[in-house]
């Protein structure tokens, strides 16, 4: 198709001027072929802008990365100033991290985790002078609650400050049992501060579980020998089992309960076996004092951590067969000779083989006097045989 070299409409091959801008045809018929147009001057403002646009933006663009460059930086500086527990400084710095690039979420998140932190530090240090004062349970309920406020956050950032709590509650707790152990404290609450005791993870809580759970066993197993005394199998039984749920792994308490036990059944047989037994009981008590079976190693009077009398003592067996039930029965009196009591304390383990020992021990709970100024003597040892 032929067009016009100056306007570009189309033409025919017989013209020889362009009907539409008027121009003279060139004669050459391949001059009226179209090869190329000239560039529109009309375009050279919109790529003008376009280009300066462009740039404008590569500008921004750069300025945007290295702020964002910039505000991660910062915000790892401020993760380790975290993880070393400097949350003044650390909220500085994430405020700055805002600066350079608003709406980071994860420095925004940071910050509301700082001002929970340093709610905490400020509670810590309120705790400790509470403990001071010795008001432990507003001291434990501030405690509380900022561990509360904390409970939303997780992360190795928020470790050391919970660590932190949990290090002043245990210290609370321990200085509270204490001062209650410090005072005279009764056998249910000696079984209150055992709980709070175990519950606290460290070297001082355990020794002091160690003791409260030795009073509890001391005053279980007097109590129950108390009963069993009496004849009071039963009672002596639950005294004896209630001590074990505080300390199940007590030699004492459990050889105890074996020996009420057999004390129980021995009694009942006895009483089915009376009129027979009235038969031989002259021929079976000549026998038995004439046998010598328990020798007397030791006895000895001393103070516990309480000071609380004591009795100890030791025996051995010197018997050629089994004996069980051994049964030392003693008595206290002053350096003058006047007697203060008489008692009677079984020995542990229950069953003595010939040839071994068994220890006894009885704590007195209502004796003032020292112990050095008292004197024991063992009056009678009895036993049975299988």
């Amino acid at each position: 198709m032929l067009h016009c070299p100056y306007c570009g409409s189309s033409i025919k091959s017989d013209e020889h001027y362009c009907i539409t801008c008027g121009g003279k045809l060139p004669l050459d018929i391949n001059e009226r072929f179209i090869t190329s147009k000239k560039f529109n001057k009309f375009w050279l403002l919109p790529l003008s802008v376009f280009f300066v646009i462009l740039l404008f933006s590569g500008l921004l663009y750069l300025i945007l990365e290295n702020k964002t460059n910039e505000a991660q930086a910062l915000y790892a500086e401020g993760e380790e100033l975290v993880l070393k527990g400097d949350y003044a400084k650390a909220n500085e710095t994430f405020e700055t991290v805002l600066e350079y690039k608003p709406h980071f979420t994860q420095a925004e998140i940071s910050l509301s985790f700082l001002s929970k932190a340093i709610q905490a530090e400020s509670s810590l240090e309120k705790a400790e002078k509470l403990l001071e004062e010795d008001k432990y349970q507003e001291a434990l309920s501030l405690i509380n609650d900022s561990e509360s406020d904390l409970n939303t956050f997780n992360g190795p950032g928020i470790n050391k400050l919970i660590s932190d709590i949990g290090a002043t509650r245990n210290n609370i707790k321990l200085e509270q049992i204490k001062n209650v152990l410090n005072k005279e404290s009764n056998i249910d609450e000696l079984k209150i501060l055992l709980w709070d005791a175990e519950a606290i993870d460290s070297t001082e809580a355990n020794t002091i579980t160690t003791s409260i759970r030795e009073q509890i066993v001391d005053y279980t197993y007097t109590k129950a020998n108390e009963q069993l005394n009496s004849k009071q199998f039963n009672d002596a039984q639950i005294i004896v089992e209630d001590g074990l749920k505080y300390a199940p792994d007590s030699e004492k308490l459990r050889s105890l309960k074996t020996t009420i036990d057999k004390e129980q059944v021995a009694f009942e047989t006895a009483q089915e076996q009376r009129i027979e037994q009235a038969m031989t009981t002259a021929e079976e008590e000549r026998q038995l004092n004439e046998t010598d079976a328990i020798e007397l190693v030791e006895v000895d009077l001393s103070k516990d951590e309480q000071g609380k009398l004591v009795v100890q003592g030791e025996v051995k067996s010197v018997a050629t067969i089994p004996v069980n039930s051994v049964l030392i029965n003693y008595s206290l009196a002053t350096k003058e000779g006047n007697e203060i009591l008489t008692n009677e304390v079984f020995v542990f383990p229950d069953k003595l083989y010939p040839g071994e020992t068994g220890k006894f021990e009885y704590t007195h709970f209502d004796i003032d006097e020292k112990g050095k100024d008292l004197n024991i003597e063992v009056q009678k040892i009895t036993w049975y045989t299988d």
